[in-house]
């Protein structure tokens, strides 16, 4: 294997995804191997398995696959010095953008989470006061 390059198994194992949820985000077009072995093996590399976190992270989310490729897209092209100017304010400002919509959704499942715990405590008291 060529230095720096990892198989997929090695590449799931360090993520915590699934190959079969890594050939699914490539299938969709969202992250793709860096390289192939000889023997057709897909080959990733670190900043591969960085696009794989940033997937990973969203999809508790609930970003969808065309979202995700959205945002991912928009940090291949903030990542381009020869994008500048104008384009590259507007690329800041769709960062923003999910950025906004992450802490949305982040606000959303504290929300769930409250109303979760606070049935279970009613459950507690509930086995408390029949005697459990």
């Amino acid at each position: 294997m060529t230095a720096g390059h990892m198989q997929i198994g090695e590449a799931a194992e360090r993520v915590g995804l699934s190959i079969r949820t890594i050939r699914h985000y490539e299938e969709a077009g969202l992250v793709l191997p860096s390289a192939r072995s000889e023997g057709g093996f897909r080959l990733y590399t670190e900043p591969d398995l960085d696009r794989l976190r940033v997937i990973k992270r969203m999809k508790p989310l609930g970003f969808t696959l065309d979202e995700m490729r959205d945002l991912l897209t928009t940090l291949d092209a903030l990542s381009d010095p020869a994008v500048t100017g104008d384009d590259r304010v507007a690329l800041q400002e769709r960062l923003g953008t999910f950025h906004a919509a992450a802490q949305n959704r982040v606000q959303a499942l504290r929300d769930q989470l409250a109303m979760a715990e606070g049935f279970a405590a009613q459950i507690a008291e509930q086995i408390q006061r029949h005697g459990g």
